[in-house]
């Protein structure tokens, strides 16, 4: 099965980009293009651009930024299996979660808490 138009060296970025997934809609993918939320090798993308195999393409998508290389080019939208072997992740992982203190509770009944209590429970807030 082949989704590549033939003989065709390069695609539109926006139908790529939708083609692998990274978009629902065509037009979310050219709509990305325009508020400039693709680049192709480091530079703002138009939707009309063309992609070619080793591009690397920046995605601004769910508000973090993805990294991809095209490792094969399709106009289809087609499965998520083969639309993982047609690009390469090289996102870096994300940084770690800092530990936020969990949420100390009073039990329940136990009553107002005292000045000690008080500044023990902002002490272990932080504040």
């Amino acid at each position: 099965m082949t989704a590549t138009p033939s003989g065709a060296n390069a695609v539109r970025v926006d139908a790529w980009a939708w083609a692998v997934r990274l978009y629902k809609t065509r037009s979310a993918a050219s709509d990305a293009c325009k508020a400039g939320h693709l680049k192709v090798n480091g530079d703002r993308a138009k939707p009309s651009q063309q992609v070619k195999v080793g591009d690397e393409v920046r995605a601004y998508v769910g508000g973090s930024e993805k990294i991809y290389i095209a490792r094969r080019l399709i106009v289809k939208r087609v499965g998520a299996a083969i639309a993982a072997e047609c690009f390469e992740d090289r996102t870096p992982p994300p940084p770690p979660k800092a530990e936020t203190p969990s949420d100390v509770t009073r039990e329940r009944g136990a009553g107002r808490p005292t000045k000690r209590d008080r500044r023990l429970l902002d002490q272990l807030r932080g504040r």
